[in-house]
């Protein structure tokens, strides 16, 4: 009579979920631009690096992406240096850094970005799994009526929500 082993074991632990919340943002980027399509790069970093983002240590506020010889590069995401980064190495808050993605992707980039006004603006940056991943968009600019309309949506969402919070409470103004 021979018992099985598999049936004393407790169930398998489920895998915990992937962490997709936004170390670093870029706000701006959907005020200034209409963003049409979206891509999810790896990014090519040192170790000093992957350390400084974990502390939060990045803006991507002025950043941009690149296409140069078939390869997309990030250019003004400032990563700056923890203090305690090794002694032998002289960090580059600037540095330019390599994005990568499947070769028909870059390709239709390049296609869509040949087109007049379309550029490519880096969303956010967020781990996946133990990998850091940028959001990328392309994107158009806005004119300034476009940037004025953005605002007053905004802003009527937020005073609508103020009003349908007072109208739950009962309160009067």
């Amino acid at each position: 009579m021979s018992t099985s082993t598999n049936a004393n074991r407790p169930p398998p632990k489920a895998k915990p979920a992937v962490s997709s919340k936004p170390v670093a943002e870029n706000r701006r980027a959907r005020f200034d631009y209409h963003l049409s399509e979206f891509f999810e790069a790896g990014i090519v970093l040192e170790g000093w690096e992957v350390k400084a983002i974990r502390a939060g240590q990045v803006q991507l506020t002025d950043g941009y992406v690149m296409i140069k010889n078939g390869e997309l590069f990030l250019i003004g995401c400032r990563i700056n240096p923890l203090r305690t980064a090794s002694t032998h190495i002289s960090p580059l808050a600037d540095r330019t850094k390599k994005l990568m993605l499947k070769k028909d992707e870059i390709r239709r980039l390049v296609g869509k970005t040949e087109q007049k006004g379309f550029t490519i603006v880096p969303l956010n940056l967020h781990f996946k799994g133990s990998h850091i991943k940028a959001d990328i968009a392309l994107a158009k600019g806005k004119d300034q009526a476009d940037k004025r309309d953005t605002e007053k949506k905004r802003d009527w969402e937020r005073e609508r929500g103020q009003l349908m919070r007072h109208k739950a409470t009962g309160r009067k103004e």
